[in-house]
């Protein structure tokens, strides 16, 4: 089956805790080793969405709530999903549980089959490629939901300054439904770039099959941390700026389209001065895309979450081109392009 086969997205679904922590409560959390002030103008939270205790926060769960807010959004029958590839974290209810089934389960999608993707916050990006791909390789399937849920917020100590470019992570779950001859909204070049060389830079040092839990050291258990700051920082000083631009200038090529395009960049939670240059590298303005200050950082949610703000807000219409983009640790960049309308 050729490329040419057109390849949209039906709809998107959002799932957002209710709780919050603002940014003087991240402030407080630092011990006040970073100003309220700081929080806001430096790192760009003026608060983010985090879990509570209700059940309803666990990550499969959040997926879950999203995929059904999908299909209440788009009116698709759940039995005519034919697949679901799930974007959800590797924190969630339980261990070695596959989100995917359990998202299966949850919403009724009784003739889908289902499997988990992971490629930390480029999830979404990389799951809408291969969902395309599947898509135009396989006659049988015709519709994919993406889905996922997201709370690494949970391993981020406030008092480790190493990870403060990981203050803004916060909690959610987004779902996107894409099909198959649906020539509205299609998803037309995506690119992706790996880094391998920093890969246990940064991550969880304990509780993998290097450092395993003990009593000792249980209190560490998950915690995001820097395993080799000087590394990992001095590649992404380098190269991930290129390597990023280099994702948004090879999706739009496989578009047929240039920068100058762009009407709409769907782009993850970032610091703020990182953000406005990013903006102006590509000569767009604040109004052609949202800064996620009053969310932070959802993860892999990001890229629904910024598309469903931007509808809403009027910047994403017919004809707008979205240039959706992403990076995760890893270390990986990723762009997509879709064409709105």
């Amino acid at each position: 089956m050729s490329d040419k086969v057109p390849v949209g997205i039906v709809g998107i679904g959002i799932y957002l805790p209710k709780k919050i922590m603002t940014a003087k409560e991240i402030s407080d959390a630092t011990g006040g080793v970073w100003s309220e002030d700081a929080v806001k103008n430096k790192l760009g939270i003026i608060q983010k969405y985090v879990p509570s205790d209700d059940p309803c926060d666990g990550t499969q769960e959040m997926g879950a709530l999203a995929a059904l807010d999908c299909l209440k959004n788009t009116g698709i029958d759940p039995l005519d999903i034919d697949a679901i590839l799930c974007f959800g974290e590797e924190w969630k209810e339980y261990p070695l549980t596959t989100s995917a089934c359990y998202i299966q389960d949850r919403i009724g999608a009784k003739n889908a089959w289902g499997i988990d993707v992971q490629n930390r916050c480029c999830t979404t990006v990389s799951a809408m490629k291969l969902a395309k791909d599947i898509l135009i390789a396989d006659d049988e399937v015709k519709t994919i939901l993406v889905a996922g849920g997201y709370r690494n917020c949970d391993f981020i100590d406030f008092t480790d300054s190493g990870v403060s470019f990981m203050f803004n992570l916060a909690a959610g779950g987004g779902a996107v439904i894409l099909q198959k001859g649906y020539e509205k909204n299609q998803l037309l070049g995506t690119h992706i770039m790996s880094d391998g060389s920093v890969v246990h830079t940064c991550g969880s040092k304990v509780g993998g099959i290097t450092e395993r839990v003990t009593a000792e050291n249980v209190k560490e258990f998950g915690m995001l941390r820097l395993m080799d700051s000087p590394k990992m920082k001095g590649l992404l000083n380098t190269v991930s700026m290129p390597n990023w631009y280099h994702c948004i200038d090879e999706a739009l090529r496989k578009s047929g389209k240039t920068r100058a395009d762009i009407g709409y960049l769907d782009i993850l939670h970032i610091k703020r001065s990182g953000h406005l240059g990013m903006l102006k590298d590509l000569g767009l303005t604040e109004d052609q895309t949202i800064y996620l200050e009053n969310y932070g950082h959802v993860g892999q949610v990001d890229q629904i979450l910024s598309l469903k703000l931007g509808l809403e807000a009027g910047k994403v219409k017919p004809g707008t081109v979205v240039c959706m983009i992403a990076a995760g640790i890893g270390y990986t960049w990723a762009a997509n392009v879709i064409q709105w309308g």
